[in-house]
């Protein structure tokens, strides 16, 4: 069980939750100061003109609304900006995104009715996933379009999944005795007016950004292995007269899985002797995809390290407006919606996934290249070449990704389009940030998985499994009980399909 309220959520307990299936419980201490928060709000707001409560929205907020209208007007806030258009963004993303809009509820400076929290607290234990559209906020007064989507469920209408079948609000809540929410105060603005869409995509970006860097030193380190490259440019004291802790992270994670490989190679025994030769048959250094992983990979690791501190802040922070503090006794208004902390982190993260599809592309060709590698045939064909292909198409498949990658890693963080009248006159589109770099890291894992099977190939053609480290083996046999050997040719698709699910759910186990 993983409580909320006033302690720090972890990006930890955030996977459990997503990923482990485990129930939140919501802090009785903290339910308290929600409710306390409320009934400040409740008295506070009689005859004073609070922004959402008493005026319409945006460029509308010079209108006062009379106080017959006020309750009236949320619902119309919430059913106006259920506008979404594209695809539904999948459960996991959605239930992130639940889990980033409870926990700035649960810091008691919404203004929020108890209920509120606790209706979220129960879609989420209960995995009732709310129909939210890809397409909408810009991130700037928040996710709106998105987070009206989920304020539209929380009233009891539009559309959930549940149990994998898409079906109205009103069947699901009915079948298991829900109530949807009241409104009571300003439960439509709240809901709608923060970055909570942007950051519970974000925190998932981040959990399978970071088990993706994993896996890429795995792979990194075999291909270093099979090709028998010497081990200086992974040591200690190559990589520490670099300061990055990122690249001496890299560095000594590879170092950890190669430990006992009796196929890696040391420097002074080929090199650091009388040589006759004139022209070395043995390659001196090799290529920058295998010799510079700790260069290449450091930098991104450094990127998660930051982009994590940047959104578990977010998702502990009261991401909302106007923020109603009941211990000053006051409403403050301001622009705490606003995306521009996760826009960026998550283009960082979108550029630095890339990078790391980049290399993973690299290592693949010089594994298919037999002009590069000297060492296996050409496109790992283990048939007859000519008549047979090896992994010749789907290496297509590999370039074709990471030049998808390439594409979508233009920033959004500078692609400000002002919109509301002008109201909103410099925007995050942070959510479209999330997104595309939820993109990116898909179709990594995509390349990646057809990485892993050019390497298990090169393992078998070389038949040197009993040489490679214990880690490497380990992968090697986990992988080869869903993906067979094969001379022959057949289709890839389902293979690469099962792998990329392998890598997706297995922790890759790099002892950071």
């Amino acid at each position: 069980m993983v409580v909320l309220g006033s302690k720090v959520l972890s990006l930890e307990e955030v996977y459990r939750v997503l990923f482990n299936g485990e129930e939140l419980s919501l802090e009785e201490a903290a339910l308290q100061e929600v409710t306390h928060n409320f009934e400040f709000l409740k008295k506070f707001a009689a005859k004073k003109l609070i922004y959402g409560i008493n005026t319409g929205f945006g460029p509308m907020a010079q209108y006062r609304i009379s106080e017959s209208d006020t309750h009236q007007l949320q619902y119309n806030l919430i059913r106006s900006h259920s506008s979404g258009a594209g695809k539904y963004m999948p459960p996991l993303l959605t239930k992130g995104l639940m889990i980033a809009r409870l926990s700035s509820f649960m810091q008691a400076h919404s203004g929020v009715h108890p209920e509120v929290v606790t209706l979220l607290r129960d879609l989420i234990n209960k995995n009732v996933y709310p129909c939210i559209y890809e397409h909408g906020g810009v991130g700037a007064s928040g996710d709106l379009v998105q987070l009206a989507h989920l304020a539209l469920v929380l009233i009891g209408e539009g559309e959930v999944v549940y149990e994998g079948e898409l079906r109205s609000t009103a069947e699901v809540f009915n079948q298991l005795g829900i109530k949807p929410i009241g409104i009571h105060i300003r439960e439509g603005l709240a809901v709608i007016n923060g970055t909570s869409a942007m950051t519970g995509i974000g925190l998932v970006n981040i959990i399978e950004a970071k088990k993706l860097l994993g896996w890429s030193c795995i792979l990194s380190a075999m291909i270093n292995e099979v090709v028998e490259a010497f081990d200086d440019h992974l040591s200690k004291e190559l990589n520490a007269v670099k300061r990055h802790e990122g690249q001496n992270k890299v560095a000594a994670a590879m170092r950890n899985i190669l430990k006992d490989s009796k196929m890696i190679r040391h420097r002074p025994d080929h090199f650091y002797k009388e040589l006759e030769e004139e022209i070395f048959k043995d390659k001196v250094q090799e290529y920058y995809s295998l010799r510079c992983v700790p260069q290449v990979l450091g930098p991104i690791y450094d990127t998660l390290v930051a982009a994590e501190k940047i959104v578990v802040q977010e998702l502990n922070s009261v991401s909302d407006n106007p923020v109603v503090d009941h211990h000053q006794e006051n409403v403050f208004h301001g622009g705490n919606f606003h995306g521009d902390y996760i826009s960026l982190e998550m283009d960082k993260v979108k550029i630095a996934i890339t990078k790391l599809s980049m290399l993973s592309e690299r290592q693949l060709n010089y594994l298919m290249n037999e002009k590069l590698n000297h060492k296996f045939p050409p496109f790992m064909n283990l048939g007859k070449l000519g008549l047979n292909f090896g992994m010749q198409g789907i290496q297509f498949t590999a370039t074709s990704t990471v030049a998808e990658n390439q594409t979508l890693s233009f920033p959004m963080y500078v692609h400000s389009i002002p919109n509301n009248n002008d109201n909103q006159d410099i925007v995050s589109m942070g959510c479209n940030a999330a997104l595309m770099t939820n993109r990116v890291i898909e179709n990594a894992y995509e390349v990646l998985a057809i990485q892993v099977m050019t390497m298990l190939q090169a393992v078998d053609y070389l038949n040197c499994h009993e040489k490679l480290s214990s880690f490497s083996h380990r992968i090697y046999s986990e992988v080869r009980a869903i993906f067979p050997k094969f001379i022959e040719d057949s289709p890839k698709y389902k293979d690469a399909k099962k792998i990329k699910e392998y890598l997706l759910q297995h922790d890759p186990e790099i002892a950071w």
